[in-house]
């Protein structure tokens, strides 16, 4: 769980004035609750038996645990798989019609051809974005009791490989008072292809300007690489003076083994990643034009460019791509009741995973896009 991730009753409540808006908890988590405008009815769903495969990003993983022990619990003829393979292992089975959604923390790219192979294999219809799993990314390092501010500039050279030495004078400047140890610096990065790595890219480009790679595959010049989110983790813990980007959730649960969490300085100070301050960054989420309402990706350079004071936006919002139609009946039927059981669920059960439920104008955003599913 996310350390203070109990949200205030005030910060639950935002929702941004536009349609860019966001975060807080779903007052409804209850089973029976109403479908949006056009859904099925409790007696209808019932009926809903069949097998649902999602394949993908490992950041929602243990979302994914809470919404398939409700979604079993309220469709009881009905399997459910979700193989946390990461994101690009996701696209590329959602593509190749092996599973019925692909879990995503980076949509799809068009100069990959994943938009039209999604098309193809949507019988000729949109592949569509749902972001429904929203989470922090953490800078997770080991490094005994010793707390550690960082910069984005900062950030940027420690994974270039400019930046070696956990004494050096950035780091020291950035941390007066503190006795940092003249202790080497061991990068730990996602060896697989992670929309993590993705959007951990386009973060320290967006911040600093001061990085040249992009893309799922994180570049392998500097430090050692590790399979997974809770490989990582596991790494990190593992290896004194190591530093990684991992979600949020899976730095606490390594805490323990002495795993902490950067503060980092977006601009305007250091600042904690807490349910404060990353709902003061989902405050400024904004879209992009897809051509659709229901095709929801999250323009990313906007947020991760930001400095709001206060403000944590290193956020991965995870989407999970569907098709907007061409799906056999039954799957229809399937994947709309999962979702609208994810839907449903956006819950303290959701929250303790270590993720931000979501509500207001983009959960209703969400609910019409998957009543729209053919």
């Amino acid at each position: 769980m996310i350390r203070n991730f109990k949200r205030t009753a005030a910060i639950f409540g935002l929702v941004a004035a536009t349609s860019t808006a966001l975060v807080a908890c779903n007052d409804s988590n209850d089973s029976g609750s109403d479908k949006a405008e056009g859904g099925s009815d409790a007696a209808e769903t019932k009926e809903v038996s069949g097998d649902l495969s999602g394949e993908g990003a490992s950041s929602q993983k243990s979302a994914m645990s809470v919404f398939e022990k409700a979604f079993l619990g309220e469709y009881p003829d009905a399997n459910f798989s979700y193989t946390s393979s990461g994101s690009g292992a996701g696209v590329k089975a959602f593509n190749g019609g092996t599973v019925d959604f692909a879990g995503s923390d980076s949509p799809l790219k068009e100069d990959k051809g994943e938009i039209e192979a999604a098309k193809e294999r949507c019988g000729g219809n949109d592949a569509w974005h749902l972001p429904t799993t929203i989470g922090p990314v953490a800078i997770a390092y080991n490094l005994g009791d010793t707390e550690v501010n960082l910069s984005t500039d900062t950030l940027a050279k420690i994974f270039k490989g400019e930046i070696t030495k956990w004494n050096d004078d950035a780091i020291k400047a950035e941390n007066e008072g503190t006795d940092l140890p003249e202790k080497g610096i061991t990068v730990i990065f996602r060896s697989d292809e992670s929309g993590t790595s993705d959007n951990f890219q386009k973060f320290l480009k967006s911040a600093t300007g001061n990085w040249d790679s992009e893309g799922k595959q994180f570049p392998d010049a500097v430090g050692e690489g590790a399979n997974g989110s809770s490989g990582v983790a596991d790494q990190v813990a593992s290896i004194d003076g190591a530093i990684t980007y991992v979600e949020a959730g899976y730095a606490h649960q390594k805490e323990a083994d002495g795993v902490k969490i950067a503060k980092i300085d977006f601009g305007n100070g250091p600042v904690e990643l807490s349910s404060e301050s990353v709902g003061v960054a989902l405050d400024h989420l904004a879209f992009k034009e897809t051509g659709s309402e229901h095709n929801m990706v999250v323009d990313s350079e906007k947020l991760f460019a930001s400095d709001d004071e206060g403000a944590y936006p290193l956020i991965l919002t995870t989407y999970n791509i569907v098709c907007s139609a061409g799906y056999d009946e039954e799957t229809s039927a399937l994947v709309k009741a999962f979702f609208n059981t994810v839907l449903d669920n956006q819950n303290e059960d959701l929250e303790n995973a270590g993720f931000i439920p979501v509500s207001g104008d983009h959960l209703e955003r969400l609910k019409a896009a998957v009543d729209a599913i053919q």
